[in-house]
């Protein structure tokens, strides 16, 4: 079958707008991962994810199996949550996460044994619909950092039509090297989740995009797309990439790849796309084969108060101390920990936190590190508006949030922002734009309640 010209395999990237050099840092790139033990207890959140909580379905005193389900909802749009160790739930209790929320959660006294739960066994796969069962069961959310459940994104509505699957290998945030890991450790489990989705969903083809700052990654991929015999004509290829911040968006990606423009207010869908994390994909096609859900995790533990960075594979709900401590812990008092990466990460109060799926890494920062630049004036150089990849007008948008103008932040688009923090990057008054935004963000979402 002939292809139009608007699905020709593009040679190079298409322009997007706006941006910020980042450095790179991505000190644990060739360190292979390495796997944490189960810790002596598990904090396990009923939210984690996008989406409605899940409601607890065990209490304390009951044994529980690895990969045994331990939280589920009725909402379309949650995902259930698996044990990931074996072991005594020894309570139900309530934790604060990172963005403020409180949530119940499971605590669960490991057995050490990590005993699999016996009624686990690869999913039946034989059509979109089986898929997409399979994905919920799995407990599969965006592990790329945004968490939304993949069992929704792969419901695709029938009144729209995905030729076009971007798998997102760009993990542009500095010091992160989770995903790029996962590429080069478990490329086939890439390659055959790429062609489940492909072939299940009927997609013409699909782009694996790599920023040029791993051509380790782009090597290994290239040589098992384009040998395979599962793809024959070729339809599924490696786009290198420009290394630069925020390349693995998924609107400056679809962009990036397909030169399409996704719309205020809609979604990679509207324009033909389906964007997947490529640790989703292999995930994906690891619970295909064996059964087992979601129930660890590899994290980048890296920063300058970190004894030895690398990536480790540690159980979900795994007290953050905990993995720290197994990477040799503090080489000096931490003044800033996040979740995520510098850009986009979550500021966290204590290391007791638990790990979460939607978790891609631990940074800890010395002080010199965690040092921010004290705000001056605005002098209106418009680099925040240069750099932004959504086209707004960040300062903007922050007179506005102080002014708590719903209707006038409203008009200048304040929920398109997706909290990248180039503005602030590019910024050289030091100006706190990306809290102001999200100060904005709350302000229209309050007048909108009380309509």
């Amino acid at each position: 079958m002939e292809r139009n010209k608007a699905l020709r395999f593009p040679k190079r990237p298409f322009a997007t707008h706006g941006g910020a050099k980042v450095p790179h840092r991505k000190h644990t790139a060739n360190l292979e991962s390495v796997v944490m033990p189960p810790p002596k207890q598990v904090i396990i959140p009923m939210q984690q994810h996008i989406g409605a909580p899940c409601v607890p379905t065990v209490k304390a005193g009951d044994t529980v199996d690895l990969g045994q389900v331990i939280g589920d909802s009725d909402s379309f749009v949650s995902a259930p949550i698996h044990a990931s160790v074996s072991g005594t739930v020894s309570k139900l209790t309530t934790v604060q996460l990172p963005a403020g929320n409180k949530v119940q959660a499971v605590v669960i006294d490991s057995d050490g044994e990590m005993r699999p739960c016996p009624g686990l066994r690869p999913p039946k796969v034989e059509s979109a619909a089986d898929l997409v069962k399979a994905a919920r069961e799995s407990g599969l959310v965006g592990l790329g950092g945004a968490g939304f459940p993949a069992h929704v994104k792969l419901n695709v509505p029938k009144d729209k039509k995905i030729d076009t699957l971007l798998i997102n290998v760009a993990e542009c945030e500095p010091y992160i090297t989770a995903d790029h890991r996962e590429a080069l450790e478990n490329s086939w489990a890439v390659l055959s989740g790429v062609y489940a989705i492909k072939e299940l969903l009927s997609i013409d083809r699909v782009l694996i995009a790599v920023e040029n700052n791993k051509p380790d990654v782009i090597k290994v991929l290239s040589e098992i797309a384009y040998s395979d015999s599962r793809d024959p004509e070729n339809h599924v290829r490696v786009l290198p990439l420009k290394a630069s911040y925020p390349q693995g968006a998924e609107k400056v990606l679809v962009q990036a790849c397909t030169g399409r423009k996704v719309p205020a207010g809609k979604l990679p869908a509207d324009v033909g796309c389906l964007v997947m994390n490529v640790t989703s994909v292999s995930f994906l096609a690891n619970y295909l084969k064996t059964g087992m859900p979601l129930v660890s995790k590899r994290l980048t533990i890296d920063g300058s108060a970190i004894l030895q960075p690398q990536n480790v594979i540690v159980p979900l709900g795994a007290p953050i101390r905990d993995v720290i401590e197994f990477c040799g812990g503090y080489k000096t008092d931490p003044k800033k920990l996040l979740m995520g990466g510098p850009m986009m990460g979550m500021a966290l109060t204590d290391d007791s936190l638990p790990v979460l799926k939607q978790n891609n890494a631990i940074l800890a920062f010395d002080e010199a590190d965690a040092k921010l630049m004290e705000p001056t004036a605005c002098i209106r150089c418009g680099r925040c508006v240069q750099g932004c990849p959504m086209h707004l007008m960040p300062t903007a948008l922050e007179r506005q949030a102080l002014l708590k103008n719903a209707e006038e932040l409203t008009r200048l688009g304040v929920m398109t922002c997706m909290e990248c923090g180039c503005c602030a990057y590019n910024c050289p008054a030091g100006r706190q734009l990306v809290q102001a935004i999200r100060m904005g963000k709350a302000v229209v979402k309050q007048s909108s309640a009380k309509r």
